[in-house]
């Protein structure tokens, strides 16, 4: 019976054993996914994860703690919390579907940041999520930070033996720290353990010897009893091919020395060897290079391959120097080569010039002391005052392409000059480009050149321009369109312009040239207004020593195309469109027939002795309503005395005779009387006026 008591106990302590067990498997932690299955709420039946708040987000109910619950209560919290928004849960599931761990993993690893791993990763999975160990990580010394916990382990000896034993284990909201090794030093950059071995092999840099200068693996490196200067060089890779071997220098104990390495080798005596110790510095210097002078040397200096002093030796011509010195490079302006002489005369030469065969001048002779000097090319964006001297260069203004001071060589020709320049823009007037160029005594001489017409003629470049260093060439521009000339007229000189005046759309001064003719130039100013009298256009010839008006009538040009009516007009000429009816300002009265009395128009007009009479009356509109028409007078002055004769216009009109039409000249005045002034209305009036007073009488008679 005892037995069976005893038994009975241990089940029982064992259940109750595997109970608790079984509860803390069962407690909800931060990271774990809790799903929730309600049919016919879509927004619910999905996973939702436990955060680092140990929460989890309801839609509708909002956050809900359930980090440390068992799953039992977790799932009475949740239906808890659903039945104030849902009445029917008979269907509802909730449980712990996945287990899972929040880990924050920082430091030297490839992908810092914190990530989800599955229950019962270890550290090196955990690693693995972050992308792994970056180069230069301390692998003996991570660290494990759990609250205020610090628990460092080595992962190396992990690797070294695979004992997982090494290894804590991972819980929700640890952090891994991964520190990086000390001999990378306060400096991010890419690790290279090769380079890093090279750089000394040193933990403790105070107790270190350090190497640095012309050597092949500068660095600190640590001190071995015995050690000498030469096998630290060795440690160091050795010295480079410019060191001076001669001139080490070794601080020991505060105390500077100098070492001559070469003298050691040569006699290898090892009392030349300095002692080290520990901190002892040594430097090794570069070579400094011997000075090159004597009474041999030629100096080559400038855009050269190998500038330098050569030894000038008897016989060695220019070409030979230059030759030695690797030649000119290709930013060489080799044309502009210059030897300074031992006395300090200068002489040019043209290299280029003299191997294309254009410059038949022979190489300087070169002799010791002497130095050649190649210049480098200017770029045209720069300013090139600095490189190029006045003596040498032509100044190009204006309307070009690229203006400014250009270095000149004689071989060139004006249109080389206007072609380095990018040519004349669009708004560049060709047809008179002024150059001031010097002659050979040195005085200016001015020329103006029609670029135009040496193209269309297919002028021999023996017509271009003589162009000289210190030449100025300057092109004017034309105005942007043919009514922008009021702001242009001030550049613009008046021997190359046309003067359009009175009645046209855009009267002014225009820019012109002797190839254009006068519809260009009527065109230019917008053509003649609707009041302009193109019949009498008048044109002043101002290029005559003499005083010449030519007279067209454009319109008779229109009617016939008569290309010989237009006159010819060439530049500084003025033209003149009057105003219709205004004759009598620029027609004398003995050219002219005035037309008076009652008449729709009165006035002065024109006449040729191909019209009539009735030519003159319909161009002054017709008589007026109260037009005498059977008492036309006309009035003849040509002959110096004057004579009268009426017209009967009604009864022309009857008969249409012409012959009874009067003879009509130049000078002569037509006259059409009122009706007030015939004698048929003057004895109307005087009859009315004889009946009124009968008629008075007669009532004070009846009276």
């Amino acid at each position: 019976m005892r037995i069976f008591h005893i038994l009975l106990i241990t089940i029982l302590f064992s259940s109750i054993s595997m109970v608790h067990s079984k509860d803390k498997n069962n407690t909800v932690r931060v990271g774990d996914v809790i799903t929730i299955m309600l049919p016919g709420e879509d927004s619910l039946n999905k996973d939702f994860q436990v955060d680092k708040q140990g929460r989890v987000i309801l839609p509708e109910v909002g956050p809900l703690f359930v980090a440390g619950k068992t799953e039992a209560q977790m799932v009475s919290s949740v239906t808890l919390s659903l039945k104030t928004i849902l009445q029917d849960l008979r269907n509802l599931q909730v449980f712990i579907s996945k287990r899972q761990l929040i880990v924050n993993i920082q430091g030297y690893v490839k992908q810092p940041g914190e990530y989800t791993l599955s229950d019962g990763d270890s550290v090196q999975l955990a690693l693995y999520a972050a992308g792994g160990l970056r180069s230069g990580a301390q692998l003996n010394r991570l660290q494990l930070r759990r609250s205020d916990k610090v628990t460092t382990f080595n992962y190396k000896a992990f690797l070294d033996s695979g004992d997982q034993s090494l290894l804590p284990e991972l819980q929700s909201l640890d952090t891994l720290f991964i520190p990086a090794s000390p001999m990378v030093g306060n400096i991010e950059q890419e690790f290279d353990p090769s380079k890093l071995s090279q750089a000394g092999d040193a933990t403790d840099g105070k107790k270190a010897i350090k190497v640095f200068g012309e050597v092949n693996a500068p660095g600190t490196f640590s001190y071995k009893s015995g050690t000498n200067l030469v096998d630290v060089l060795m440690r160091a890779g050795g010295v480079t091919r410019y060191a001076g071997v001669e001139q080490i220098r070794v601080i020991s104990k505060n105390q500077p020395a100098l070492f001559n390495l070469k003298r050691y080798l040569d006699t290898g005596d090892d009392s030349l060897l300095p002692p080290l110790e520990v901190g002892s510095t040594i430097f090794v210097p570069k070579q400094e290079e011997e000075i090159k002078s004597g009474s041999n040397m030629v100096y080559v200096m400038g855009e050269v391959a190998k500038p330098g002093a050569f030894e000038g030796k008897k016989g060695a011509t220019f070409m030979d120097i230059l030759a030695n010195s690797g030649g000119p490079t290709r930013f060489a302006e080799s044309r502009q080569i210059r030897i300074i002489k031992a006395n300090g005369a200068v002489i040019n030469f043209d290299l280029s010039g003299y191997t294309e065969g254009t410059n038949y001048q022979r190489p300087p002779p070169i002799s010791a002391g002497d130095a050649i000097f190649v210049p480098e090319k200017t770029d045209m964006n720069e300013k090139s005052w600095l490189k190029i001297a006045p003596s040498r260069a032509v100044r190009v203004l204006g309307e070009v392409q690229h203006p400014g001071r250009i270095e000149w060589s004689d071989e060139m020709s004006f249109l080389d000059l206007l072609a380095h320049v990018g040519g004349p823009t669009l708004r560049g007037d060709t047809t008179r480009i002024e150059i001031v160029t010097p002659d050979s005594e040195g005085n200016n001489q001015v020329y103006t050149f029609n670029l135009d017409s040496f193209i269309t003629k297919g002028k021999p470049d023996s017509a271009l321009p003589t162009i000289r260093a210190g030449a100025t060439i300057r092109v004017h521009d034309l105005p942007q369109d043919p009514s922008d000339n009021k702001a242009q007229w001030v550049r613009q000189s008046s021997d190359s312009s046309i003067y359009v005046f009175g009645q046209v759309n855009a009267a002014g001064r225009y820019r012109f040239t002797n190839e254009m003719h006068f519809l260009d130039i009527l065109s230019a100013a917008d053509g003649p207004t609707l009041d302009a009298d193109i019949h009498n256009i008048r044109i002043t010839h101002r290029d005559k020593s003499y005083s010449k008006v030519s007279k067209l009538n454009l319109a008779l040009y229109f009617e016939t195309g008569d290309e010989s009516l237009l006159p010819i007009v060439k530049t500084g000429d003025t033209i003149y469109v009057p105003e219709k009816n205004r004759i009598w300002v620029d027609e004398s009265k003995e050219t002219t027939i005035r037309v008076l009395g009652a008449i729709n128009k009165p006035g002065r007009y024109r006449f040729n002795d191909s019209m009539t009479l009735l030519d003159l009356l319909a161009e002054a509109g017709g008589p007026s309503n109260v037009a005498y028409l059977e008492k036309i007078s006309v009035v003849n002055h040509s002959l110096g005395k004057g004579q009268a004769r009426t017209f009967d216009l009604v009864e022309f009109s009857r008969t249409a005779d012409f012959r009874s039409l009067p003879v009509l000249r130049a000078g002569d005045t037509i006259y059409i009387p009122n009706k007030d002034e015939s004698v048929m209305e003057q004895v109307r009036v005087v009859m009315k006026d004889v009946f009124q007073i009968v008629a008075t009488i007669a009532l004070i008679g009846a009276l």
